[in-house]
């Protein structure tokens, strides 16, 4: 199998990382383009979870499927519109034809990136993107989730502007176009606050808090939050790439959307500390799952969030030990399986199947460009030519993963 994801659309995901939000305003620390992203696809998969109970398998799969790629393409999007202030935006996007004069302009911009991703792909996008009325179910989930991890940031930045005439407004306008979207099930426990499902949509933002590399300077600082993001989005192409099943390209999606939720509760742990010896890692990831159990599927479960608890568990992998780990649903129960069969008879969306080794790849391969680019910045340091060195040594004899050619691709990185 050839591989058609390149170095350039990699970057491409990556340079959401350089993207400073709210920059007109004080506050307490840069807010990052990526770490948005990923807050506002993890309460997209909140209100999925909710909205597709009960749905027939193929509904819901459709529903899914259109609300990663709508956020995917959203994201691209605004790749591009970056200097746009966004009142100027959606005054833009009220005029029909205002906004498919600038999507026109925008969507030659990223095709160069795009187009090997197949013609297919490159339509779906640009119909979804010259739309700009959210009607469909999809767009209204992915707008109330946007909404909701935007203001997550405006709060964050509220109390350092208190002479900032526009502050009122602007909440205002946060709250009312939310309180416009309460029909979509779980938008209103986000508005109230009160309640378990709400917390955790907060406390996982709060992993734009948490630097990686924290003793490493690098340019762009990553966090563990947009991390998630990087790895959900390379595990989502390369799930398509390696012909995925819709089952099972999702779960990789929200799977790498999800991996680092332990460290939340443990901070970012570096990868030399967990593999320096056998039992200091056992022992880190027992402790990362006892916290993960008492601070999070714990309370969710007792705050009426069983439906949450429940697809995080089996994302994470709690029940085989490790999100690493390939496996199906399948007889009742959670059942490891090997990449051999994922490529064959357990390719199925009735298994729901999970890529256990395709993720690792993408995580190592998110830590390798945060690695690479902040050497191409010019810091020149010895812990990020070694963790650089280290993954490609880690494909050097294991070029393919789930046929996924990984060392021709690091190799464009020379």
């Amino acid at each position: 199998m050839s591989t058609v994801i390149r170095k350039s659309l990699l970057q491409l995901v990556f340079s959401g990382a350089f993207m400073k939000r709210w920059n007109d305003r004080l506050r307490p620390m840069e807010l990052m383009e990526v770490d948005k992203q990923a807050h506002k696809m993890i309460v997209a998969w909140m209100l999925l979870t909710r909205v597709t109970a009960g749905m027939e398998q193929a509904e819901r799969l459709a529903l899914v499927e259109e609300t990663i790629e709508g956020g995917l393409f959203d994201y691209f999007y605004r790749l591009v519109i970056t200097d746009i202030k966004p009142p100027v935006f959606y005054k833009i996007k009220a005029n029909r034809e205002d906004y498919q004069k600038l999507t026109q302009w925008v969507l030659p911009q990223l095709k160069p990136r795009l187009a090997p991703l197949g013609p297919d792909f490159w339509e779906r996008m640009t119909e979804a993107l010259m739309e700009p009325e959210e009607k469909t179910l999809s767009r209204r989930i992915l707008m109330a989730a946007h909404l909701y991890a935007s203001y997550s940031e405006f709060r964050v930045l509220k109390p350092l502007n208190p002479q900032d005439e526009e502050m009122p407004e602007i909440e205002e306008s946060f709250q009312t176009r939310l309180r416009g979207l309460t029909d979509i099930p779980g938008v209103a426990e986000l508005l109230s606050g009160d309640n378990e499902f709400s917390r955790f949509a907060a406390r996982a933002g709060q992993l734009r808090f948490q630097k990686r590399w924290s003793q490493t300077p690098r340019v762009p600082e990553t966090t563990v939050l947009g991390h998630m993001f990087l790895v959900a989005t390379y595990s989502w192409f390369f799930s398509v790439e390696a012909g995925a099943c819709q089952a099972r390209r999702h779960n990789n999606f929200f799977t790498g959307l999800f991996h680092d939720l332990p460290e939340l509760l443990t901070r970012d742990i570096i990868s030399p500390v967990k593999t320096s010896d056998a039992s200091i890692g056992e022992l880190i990831k027992q402790y990362e799952t006892q916290e993960l159990e008492r601070k999070i599927i714990g309370p969710l479960k007792s705050g009426g969030c069983e439906d949450l608890a429940e697809r995080l568990g089996y994302l994470l992998g709690l029940s085989v030990g490790s999100e690493f780990i390939a496996t199906v649903h399948e007889g009742g129960e959670v059942r490891h399986v090997t990449e051999s069969d994922l490529r064959g008879p357990k390719n199925l969306d009735e298994l729901d199947p999970k890529d256990g080794p395709l993720l690792k790849m993408c995580d190592r391969l998110a830590a390798f460009i945060e690695a690479d680019t902040a050497l191409r910045n010019g810091i020149n340091n010895e812990q990020l030519h070694q963790a650089r060195w280290r993954i490609r040594q880690m494909y050097e004899h294991r070029p393919e993963v789930m046929g996924i050619q990984v060392g021709a691709l690091l190799a464009d990185f020379d």
